[in-house]
């Protein structure tokens, strides 16, 4: 685990992840974060809204996909701008 961590290249991307250094890979990550946190909040959101009606398990189920369906879109359109903004 030590040479994962010590590789230049796992470093670097590393640093430029906390740097806020938005590039291909950071960006990619960072939509991923995303979308497993809307996957994790829309389950909990369909637990809540719709548990006692259909059963928990399947509202967390369609919570869980229908939520980065609201989610993807913003995350790139917010990646976008922040891209813009700091060349400019």
């Amino acid at each position: 685990m030590r040479d994962v961590f010590t590789n230049p290249t796992v470093r670097d991307f590393l640093t430029s992840l906390a740097d806020g250094d938005l590039n291909i890979a950071t960006g990619l990550v960072w939509i991923v974060i995303a979308t497993v946190l809307s996957m994790v909040g829309g389950a909990i959101g369909g637990m809540l809204l719709a548990g006692k009606d259909i059963g928990y398990s399947f509202s967390a189920m369609l919570g869980a996909l229908f939520a980065p369906a609201g989610v993807i879109p913003a995350i790139l359109l917010g990646l976008a701008i922040l891209n813009l903004l700091t060349n400019y």
